[in-house]
This record gives C-alpha cells, sequence and structure tokens, in this order.
C-alpha cells in the first residue's frame, strides 16, 4: 500500500543475522550510499545488537536496501518500543495515528507475528502476546495465509544463550516493510555448484563483498585470482559485466583433477561460464583469461567500477607468477622453433598485495571500490600491517576470525584520485603509504613469514572448503 505524504516521523528497524557481525555495519552504509543516503541510527545504537533503528530514511530506500543485504533478516516501519511492554504501548499510543491509519481500514487484513530473539516461546504465550495488544485500533480483518499488512512484535533477550533473562531487555512493535536476500545463501551454494575448486568462495561472503564494493547493474568488474569465479557469480546477480584473469590454465579451462567429492576429474563443461548459466546471468559473463596478475596487460586506462578478489594464500592455493631466476636469453629474431610457456617462481605475498594496489589505483574508476582479503597471523596484527596507496581510501576492515591465531581481514578501498608520479616519492617519507617491497621493512618482514605461520594451522586451509574434498 502506497504510505499517504502526511506520514511523518517515520523510524525504521533493521533486524540483523547473527554471523559475520563484523561485515554488517560496512554492508548496510555500502547500500544505503548507493541510494544517496547516510547511516543515521538511533541514540541507543549498538552494533553488535540484532536490531537497529534507522533515522531519516523512506520506504523505498528501504526496500532498495533489503533487495541486496544478505546480512539483514528483515525490515519494519517502527511504530513503538520500550524497555518493557508497559513502555512499549506508552510508545504505541504516543505514535501519530495518521501514520497508522491507513493500514488499519475496516476493508483491509492484517496478520500478527510475535519474534523472540535468543528464546522461543511456547504458542499459547505468543497468543497472550498478540492478546495485550487489544489497545491497537485494527479495524480490519485478521488473515494468517495472506495478510495484506504484516505486523511484528519483537522481543530481544540479549546475545548470550547460557544467560537468557525472564523478561525481554526490549521489545519493538512494527510494520513489516521487507526481508533481506539470506535465502542467495543457500540458493548459491557451493554445494550445489556446477565449477568448484579448492577455494571457490562461500556464497554468503561472496555477496557482501560485491556489497561492499556497491557493485550495480551496468557495471564492470575485475577479479584479477578469479579461480572458478564465485565473486562473479555474485556481482553478475546484481547486473553487473563481469570478467577476471588467473594464473592456473587448468582452473581458467576448466581441466584436470575436480576438487568434487566423488569426482576424479573434470567434466567437459564444467568452467566459470557454466557457473554463470546455472544462475541464468550468461549475459553478463565477458570472459576469463589465462594472465599473471604481476605482469602489466591492460592498456593504461581506467576500466572497472570495481575490483573484487580473494588472492592466493599459498597455502591450498600456491602463489605463483610467471618468471625465472636464471638468466633470460632472448631468441634471435629469426627463431622459428616452438612457442615457450613461460616457467614460473614464487610470488610473494607483499608483492601480491603491492601489485593489487597499484592495478586499482590505475584501472578503477574515481570512486570505484577495490575489495579483497588480507591473511592475518592474530598475535602479530596490527593495523600497520595492511598496505595502503595514495589514491585509494580506506573504507572499512572486518575480520573473519578463523581460530585463536588466524583470521582474514575483508579490506575495503575507495579510489579518490588518479596516481601522480609524486605519488612514488611520497612512499619514500611516508611508511603509512608503503606497499612497494622493501619501502616497509616491518610489513616485508611479516608477509615473509605468513605463510608459514599460516601453514600450521589448517583453519586457513579451510576456510573455502564447504562441500569439497579436503
Amino acid at each position: 500500500m502506497a504510505a499517504p505524504s502526511s506520514r511523518t516521523c517515520l523510524q525504521y528497524l533493521l533486524h540483523l543475522a547473527q554471523d559475520n557481525l563484523d561485515f554488517r555495519l560496512p554492508e548496510i552504509k555500502a547500500l544505503l550510499s548507493l541510494r544517496g543516503k547516510p547511516f543515521h541510527p538511533a541514540e541507543s545504537f549498538k552494533e553488535q545488537s540484532p536490531f537497529w533503528c534507522l533515522d531519516g530514511l523512506s520506504e523505498e530506500d528501504v526496500r532498495t536496501v533489503m533487495a541486496r543485504s544478505v546480512c539483514a533478516k528483515s525490515a519494519f516501519e517502527l511504530w513503538g518500543h520500550g524497555r518493557t511492554h508497559s513502555e512499549l504501548r506508552t510508545s504505541l499510543l504516543k505514535y501519530p495515528s495518521e501514520n497508522m491509519t491507513p493500514f488499519m481500514q475496516r476493508d483491509s487484513t492484517y496478520r500478527i507475528n510475535v519474534y523472540t530473539f535468543n528464546k522461543t516461546l511456547e504458542f499459547a504465550d505468543r497468543i497472550k502476546r498478540i492478546d495485550a495488544m487489544e489497545y491497537l485500533p485494527f479495524e480490519g480483518t485478521v488473515s494468517l495465509k495472506s495478510p495484506q499488512h504484516i505486523f511484528c512484535l519483537l522481543e530481544d533477550y540479549g546475545t548470550d544463550p547460557n544467560n537468557i533473562p525472564e523478561h525481554p531487555s526490549y521489545v519493538y512493535f512494527g510494520r513489516w516493510i521487507a526481508d533481506g536476500q539470506r535465502e542467495l545463501i543457500r540458493s548459491h551454494s557451493v554445494k550445489n555448484r556446477h565449477f568448484i575448486g579448492n577455494t571457490s568462495m562461500d556464497a554468503g561472503l561472496s555477496f557482501i563483498m560485491a556489497n561492499h564494493a556497491k557493485v550495480k547493474e551496468n557495471d564492470l568488474v575485475f577479479d584479477p585470482f578469479v579461480g572458478t569465479g564465485s565473486l562473479l557469480v555474485a556481482c553478475s546477480h546484481f547486473g553487473a559485466y563481469v570478467c577476471g584473469t588467473d594464473i592456473d590454465y587448468n582452473t581458467i579451462h576448466g581441466k584436470g583433477r575436480s576438487s568434487r567429492k566423488n569426482q576424479k576429474w573434470r567434466g567437459p563443461d564444467e568452467n566459470i561460464r557454466a557457473n554463470l548459466r546455472q544462475y541464468g546471468t550468461q549475459r553478463s559473463y565477458l570472459d576469463v583469461m589465462v594472465s599473471d596478475a604481476s605482469k602489466p596487460v591492460w592498456r593504461d586506462t581506467v576500466l572497472f567500477d570495481a575490483i573484487i578478489t580473494d588472492p592466493p594464500y599459498g597455502i591450498r592455493e600456491s602463489t605463483r607468477r610467471t618468471g625465472s631466476h636464471k638468466d633470460i636469453t632472448k631468441p634471435p629474431d629469426d627463431f622459428c622453433g616452438e612457442s615457450h610457456v613461460p616457467v614460473s617462481m614464487a610470488y610473494h605475498l607483499s608483492d601480491i598485495f603491492t601489485d593489487l594496489l597499484n592495478f586499482s589505483a590505475h584501472h578503477l574508476v574515481k570512486g570505484g571500490r577495490l575489495v579483497y582479503w588480507l591473511p592475518v597471523y592474530r598475535p602479530e596484527y596490527c593495523e600497520e600491517m595492511i598496505p595502503l596507496h595514495p589514491s585509494l581510501r580506506m573504507i572499512s576492515n572486518c575480520e573473519q576470525t578463523l581460530s585463536s591465531h588466524t583470521s582474514r581481514r575483508l579490506i575495503t578501498m575507495e579510489k579518490i584520485k588518479e596516481p601522480e608520479e609524486s605519488d612514488a616519492l611520497a612512499h619514500l617519507s611516508d611508511p603509512r603509504f608503503s606497499p612497494y617491497q622493501g619501502h616497509n621493512a616491518f610489513r616485508e618482514k611479516y608477509f615473509s613469514g605468513l605463510n608459514k605461520k599460516l601453514g600450521k594451522d589448517d583453519s586457513m586451509d579451510k576456510v573455502n572448503g564447504e562441500g569439497q574434498e579436503g
């Protein structure tokens, strides 16, 4: 139902999923910024809470956010709230009647749901909660199957499952607006993916990365370490055109041993294009090619609206680049022998991130975003280890904890200016802007030993192994 223009003082309640807690705020902020709206929480805002009250939004803003968010479960137009049911009643009775009236007409149908967080109520107790709200002026007819309007009473019993209070710490009542896209996590599960690899990205995290990057329809998105294309699948779902590169010939062409359980070799149609075809987004697939991320193969101009990637950490997927430590002799001009397939050499983590930031600074459009994973050895981690670039501004830094010693951090950066020649000189004098090898000895030392440290803990090894062999 369209809301009359006279409706005022609207506030919205988001019910957030209680997983990937560190990723929720950057996702909601990114999706709001696509609408040109800032994130304005209520004074009582707590980031770890499953319920967020937001101001300054329209219903269309909320619907647009929920049409993409995988961190939010549901959104409501908040009519009342309080620490007790008595406070809730007082709050509801003060709510402007002109905001309620359009949804309580005699010819309308409605339903009231009761939702409790961190506690299960018996059916009889839920009915009592609904009956106790008889003071609300509903004039329509109750319809449990297909109501025009759905209302929800939400009770928050805290986040400690071992210490559940008898009474809720806070209660809310509002009109349901929309559900989030949690279903995407199931429908795009790697377990059911046509083409997978040892490190295919989890579906939920893939969509979170696309949202952090603010990927939208008709964007051009690039993954320089594309693997089996999980990130391309997520970005194409939001209408972006996608492409990528990878140094692994067998992965790009879908050849060799399969990563799927009980399957020895990959089939003839196991490739990235087939993955997009599986989800009906093949029209968004541009192409992928075998390429070395450390080598300049693109023309020197801005190309991409977003760069989203999961660089190899050298645990399950080796970090390699083309080249050799041996002296290379250039063949004569009249050489007519067989074509040469270059050998590979180690691609150090510090060099990977150096090249990635440099590439993004040169090839992202202004305002475009780079989103990538950074492996971390937690006992030694500090923010100074995160590579920076003068052309890129840090937007968010979210941690996914894997074990007591290991984690990885999702880094989101936004291009704020075109790179200049003077930026290279700035790296020499300012250690904060020093992703380049040799310019930050502390970071170099950290990354040089990171593979060995992470290799002792198989949590990093299993991080993306959903439905696959070890």
